[in-house]
């Protein structure tokens, strides 16, 4: 019997230590419940996208979601985390901070400065070209092509 369980948790975490042993690195998430997140903890980190509904069930909300995971790896490339917020009871720091009515997409730089606020779905596209006009993804552009490691 202790065999079996050593096997089996050889065999569960063999694929997983094989991975960390390659140096590859964890998946980030990308979507985040942002009820109970502050805005400030991804100040110079990330790109925020954040969604807000009424209800996880606005089709608008649904609709902007299927967007986003159409094409994950567009918006990882851009150090994108999606915070979502579909409970307008919650009072949660994002919602005291960005006073949304309804459903409504905000984008939000690395440097904290809102860079879009939209009262309808926008697609990966639209939001990634949106993005590279930053003047900071600008400069992590120019670093990109400059540090041909990368």
């Amino acid at each position: 019997m202790r065999r079996l369980a050593l096997v089996l948790i050889a065999f569960l975490t063999g694929p997983a230590l094989a991975a960390e042993e390659a140096g590859e690195p964890e998946a980030d998430p990308l979507f985040v419940d942002g009820t109970e997140i502050e805005i400030d903890a991804f100040h110079w980190l990330k790109r925020t996208v954040v969604v807000f509904a009424d209800s996880p069930n606005d089709p608008r909300y649904i609709q902007q979601i299927d967007l986003l995971e159409e094409r994950p790896e567009a918006l990882r490339e851009r150090d994108v985390i999606v915070l979502t917020d579909t409970d307008p009871k919650s009072e949660s720091a994002l919602r005291e901070r960005l006073r949304p009515r309804g459903f409504m997409m905000v984008l939000i730089g690395k440097d904290g400065t809102i860079y879009l606020r939209k009262p309808f779905p926008w697609d990966v596209r639209e939001i990634s070209r949106s993005i590279d006009k930053m003047p900071l993804r600008q400069q992590e552009i120019k670093d990109r092509r400059a540090d041909p490691i990368r």
